[in-house]
């Protein structure tokens, strides 16, 4: 069958890790009851986005890998019968922490797990001081609903990234995510940055002829510094097919169970008509292992 029923979880967090697993759970329930096969959890599901600020004490969120989290996940995946695509705040060792994607299969066994590669450092967006850069490379994860593609949130913007990924065989392209407003923003401002969001990531499904699926959190997330500070997570959570094409699409406002059918066999049919593979110049690609070309 090439039909795979996806199910995409965008929920808002509080500072309650029982309370946002315990929702987690519910809402993965729900969409395997309603038929989905895979499900995708947003970035750093277990708390709030605590990157908002550089604070030490902050680090005691992270967990081993495996870990409490994964074992409580590994379990709901066995249980369910569903592949689940997680994000986890990964203690490695004293001092080395990754933003990581754990795949668990329907057995409830870990498929594997990828390391966020890229890693932002901006206003409210503070997660070089956490997180150490993935050294797992770009590397499709095999499970029994496909060969997955997992990214996480900052590397969407890098066409390289999800090429590679394609490069490497990925049936789909998957980027759990946290992004959002500063509530400060123009609204003008604030549709430009949704619409550069989406309009990047259809791309990449464009440029490699793969589907892809983007989850974001939603809700408003106040910083420690005030309650009036904070991020407008804007929700929007997506599927796109492989010529860019919206399948399904959350709202900006409220928690959501996405479902989605991906039809795996279109890819094959778009490369065929557009085969952006075959006629790549990999010859002429040297200055791409440069940062500038002066």
């Amino acid at each position: 069958m090439s039909l795979l029923k996806v199910a995409l979880i965008q929920q808002n967090c509080s500072s309650s890790r029982d309370e946002n697993f315990a929702k987690t759970v519910q809402m993965v329930s729900t969409a395997a009851a309603s038929g989905a096969q895979l499900v995708v959890l947003q970035e750093l599901h277990t708390s709030t986005y605590f990157c908002q600020v550089e604070s030490p004490p902050l680090f005691d969120l992270a967990e081993p890998i495996p870990g409490p989290s994964t074992e409580t996940l590994g379990k709901l995946a066995g249980e369910l019968g569903v592949v689940i695509v997680a994000s986890l705040f990964e203690r490695r060792s004293a001092g080395l922490y990754h933003n990581t994607a754990v795949v668990f299969e329907k057995d409830g066994s870990i498929a594997g797990i990828y390391r966020k590669m890229h890693i932002p450092d901006d206003p409210g967006f503070y997660e070089k001081f956490y997180f150490t850069p993935g050294d797992l490379g770009f590397n499709p994860i095999k499970t029994s609903v496909g060969t997955l593609g997992v990214l996480v949130c900052w590397d969407q913007w890098f066409p390289e990234a999800a090429r590679l990924m394609a490069l490497a065989g990925a049936d789909l392209l998957i980027y759990p995510t946290a992004i959002g407003w500063d509530p400060e923003d123009a609204i003008e401002e604030q549709q430009r940055q949704y619409d550069a969001w989406v309009t990047v990531q259809r791309g990449h499904a464009v440029a490699n002829g793969l589907p892809l699926l983007a989850v974001n959190r939603v809700g408003f997330e106040s910083s420690p510094q005030g309650a009036e500070v904070g991020i407008k997570f804007w929700g929007g959570s997506f599927a796109a097919g492989p010529q860019g094409e919206i399948l399904a699409e959350a709202s900006r406002e409220n928690e959501e169970i996405v479902l989605v059918e991906i039809d795996r066999a279109r890819s094959e049919k778009v490369r065929r008509i557009w085969p952006f593979l075959r006629d790549r110049r990999i010859d002429e690609y040297g200055d791409l292992l440069k940062r500038f070309r002066d």
